[in-house]
């Protein structure tokens, strides 16, 4: 096998795997079976709690170049929430705060 046949394998391998386990839930909890309660909190909770560790992560170098990263990276999150608000599109959000912050970092 070359080296682009174990790329492929791989890449395959990993595939099937994240399809599995994303499909798992759906397959344990069908028909009659009723999502636990604790899977049920987890649900609600999580989405929010990455969101904001995502927002956290992304501006924690804000501190020490509040030009060239920050202030590219604070108008990023503030277009992404704006829009999102308005549209409640997701896709839409995302690549609006990511152009705001890339024109913004390219001009500054």
């Amino acid at each position: 096998m070359t080296g682009y046949g174990y790329i492929a394998a791989a890449i395959i391998i990993s595939a099937v795997i994240t399809f599995l386990l994303r499909a798992f839930p759906f397959l344990v909890f069908r028909g009659e079976h009723k999502l636990p309660d604790i899977l049920d909190r987890l649900g609600k909770l999580l989405p929010s709690a990455v969101m904001a560790v995502l927002i956290i992560y992304c501006l924690k170098d804000v501190k020490t170049d509040i030009i060239h990263t920050g202030i590219p990276e604070i108008a990023g999150v503030i277009a992404t929430a704006v829009s999102y608000k308005l549209k409640h599109n997701t896709f839409l959000s995302i690549i609006l705060g990511t152009a705001c912050c890339m024109v913004l970092m390219h001009f500054m």
